[in-house]
């Protein structure tokens, strides 16, 4: 845990011949800074909580597929992106907000903004209010060069390919009580964000290996897939929800034996895009 030593994000590469296709993970990060942890009432553990734990470890084998990945370093509970901007709760801030915020989204309602006021079963994160200078600072170093990697990623695979699939990674908690869950969700802002192709492809990987696939209910897609899927345009975004029973105990928050299975299958979820990525070229040079 250093402070700013760790740039915000990393992008890996393709190996090899380059696809049209991004892996994108926002929420696995782990640089909890010692600031962040001082303003915090919470400790790391119960931070981590709202962590995707672990997702860009799981598709660390796509640049090998002709992926390009892209994993965000900071944690989602210090600066969300996958939210707008300035999605912001007004009772986390010692001044007023300025008018140009959204203050009253379903997220922001929930304590789930740009910056979170709570990590779900743990509580608020902070004891006081912070300064909207606090939220400048994290809008600034971490949302808008996240968004300035992801959206410059987008242009080139476009200019290159003349089209390009976005895969928004994620993870979610099995939460007790709440009846039998799905393993997987795949959010495609209701035919919004992609092609139903698409969707069914990656469906079809899954269901192919076993595991049960719900389709927008309870995870549509945030803020990238709505923001970045425009089909017309030639960008298919699909976000992915695994749960987190699948790869990792919930309570240790460590990886089990279940891991390497799920890294494999994911695997082949990306390899399947390749392959659908190359059938749009074909068709498009036709």
């Amino acid at each position: 845990m250093t402070e700013h030593a760790v740039p915000p994000f990393h992008v890996i590469e393709p190996q090899g011949i380059h696809r049209p296709v991004i892996v994108a993970s926002p929420h696995s990060g782990r640089n909890y800074m010692p600031e962040f942890l001082r303003q915090s009432r919470l400790g790391a553990l119960a931070l981590r909580r709202s962590e995707d734990c672990y997702v860009e470890q799981l598709f660390e084998a796509a640049p090998g597929q002709g992926a390009t990945l892209l994993h965000a370093t900071f944690p989602r509970a210090y600066c969300d992106v996958n939210r707008e901007a300035w999605e912001l709760d007004p009772t986390m801030f010692r001044e007023p907000l300025p008018a140009w915020c959204n203050t009253t989204s379903r997220k922001v309602r929930a304590g789930f903004g740009t910056i979170a006021r709570i990590v779900s079963r743990d509580g608020p994160i902070y004891a006081r209010p912070l300064p909207f200078a606090e939220a400048e600072k994290r809008v600034r170093t971490c949302w808008q060069p996240y968004h300035d990697a992801l959206a410059r990623l987008v242009h080139d695979c476009v200019a290159q390919h003349g089209f390009c699939l976005l895969l928004d990674a994620h993870s979610m908690p099995v939460v007790k009580g709440r009846g039998e869950q799905p393993d997987f969700v795949l959010g495609n802002a209701w035919g919004t964000a992609c092609t139903q192709q698409m969707t069914a492809l990656v469906e079809h990987v899954l269901t192919g290996h076993g595991y049960s696939v719900a389709r927008n209910v309870p995870f549509a897609g945030g803020y990238v897939t709505r923001h970045y899927g425009r089909p017309r345009r030639g960008v298919q975004a699909l976000q992915l929800e695994m749960s987190r029973a699948l790869y990792m105990d919930q309570d240790s928050l460590q990886p089990h034996d279940g891991f390497a299975r799920l890294q494999s299958v994911l695997m082949e979820v990306v390899a399947m895009l390749a392959q659908y990525g190359d059938m749009l070229a074909q068709m498009a040079a036709e």
